[in-house]
């Protein structure tokens, strides 16, 4: 029996894939790829649902340093999927050899999206990947050049499928078909294809090339504030961005809190400065509940010391100018 690795989403394209090779008696085992920006959530599910052994790999640092200088670019936003799906089948590869298997696959559809998923771009991906001669792509099998696997009856070519185009009709009815009725919609899952959290991590590699994965994490928290080109401000939104925050504060980072007045914690992020550090604040007094006093008292809370700082709160038309969005 044929064992094939995967590389599995947890879409429904990727599942498809998964099932046209079991069908023809393939073992498949996914994988799945943890990073700050997606997690296995959805591979999860799909493992359990259809009935295949799934393996989960965190692979944050490797990866955030991919996304910093991706070889082929960016999307329409700081997305590098050419980039991003060489790096997993890199990965994946090496998981199939020392795991014994016969070769990789994934759900990718040809021409399903225009810049990472034509021709040109699938054959660059498993290029890069250095296992191109392994890697299958089912649900578009038929139009693409035979494989190596097909030829030699690893795969039988003739159960393979011929799908192409952005329509998931195609999709959506061999689901239906193959009694696969549970699964998430198309489209979103990775936090890099979106245009606000794209702004804010191009802003924090502008200012921080050094920029590690605990600092993407602080990207998905609360309101961002621009400061100055060496520091910033996390504001929480709500009592689970308060709580997330106290959670991921590391040493060096000051944690801001209205004394006088109810209100969100902030995160003071970056080089000490006591002119930034009032200008948050200020910003962290107008979202409290003392946003129209003269006078608020803001605790600021270091990792050795406690201190207060006496502000005025800042007018919200001057700390949106300072939002990053």
């Amino acid at each position: 029996m044929s064992k094939a690795l995967g590389l599995i989403s947890g879409g429904l394209d990727s599942s498809l894939a998964a099932m046209t090779l079991m069908r023809q008696g393939i073992e498949v085992t996914g994988i799945s790829f943890v990073t700050p920006f997606f997690n296995a959530d959805k591979a999860r599910a799909s493992a359990e649902a259809i009935g295949y052994n799934l393996i989960l790999e965190d692979i944050s640092d490797i990866h955030l340093k991919m996304v910093k200088k991706p070889k082929y670019g960016y999307g329409r936003n700081m997305n590098p999927c050419i980039d991003c799906h060489a790096l997993m089948f890199q990965l994946a590869g090496e998981r199939m050899l020392a795991g014994g298997f016969d070769f990789l696959f994934s759900g990718e559809v040809l021409g399903q999206r225009p810049m990472s998923q034509n021709a040109n771009a699938l054959k660059s991906v498993a290029k890069h990947s250095g296992f191109a001669e392994q890697v299958l792509r089912p649900l578009s099998a038929k139009l693409l050049p035979i494989t190596a696997m097909e030829e030699s009856g690893l795969v039988d070519r003739t159960q393979l499928l011929d799908i192409q185009g952005r329509s998931r009709k195609p999709q959506q009815a061999l689901a239906k078909e193959w009694g696969l009725l549970d699964y998430p919609g198309s489209g979103g899952g990775c936090l890099l294809t979106e245009a606000g959290f794209s702004n804010q991590l191009r802003d924090l590699f502008e200012h921080d090339q050094e920029a590690t994965v605990a600092d993407v994490e602080l990207l998905k928290v609360g309101r961002q504030f621009r400061l100055s080109t060496t520091a910033k401000l996390i504001l929480g939104r709500h009592q689970a961005d308060n709580a997330a925050l106290q959670k991921q504060a590391r040493p060096e980072q000051i944690k801001l809190r209205c004394q006088n007045f109810s209100g969100p914690l902030g995160l003071y992020c970056g080089n000490f400065n006591q002119v930034e550090l009032e200008t948050a604040a200020a910003i962290v007094a107008s979202y409290g509940k003392g946003k129209e006093a003269t006078e608020v008292d803001v605790l600021c809370i270091t990792s050795s010391d406690e201190f207060v700082c006496k502000v005025k709160p800042m007018s919200r038309d001057l700390s949106r100018d300072m939002l990053i969005r």
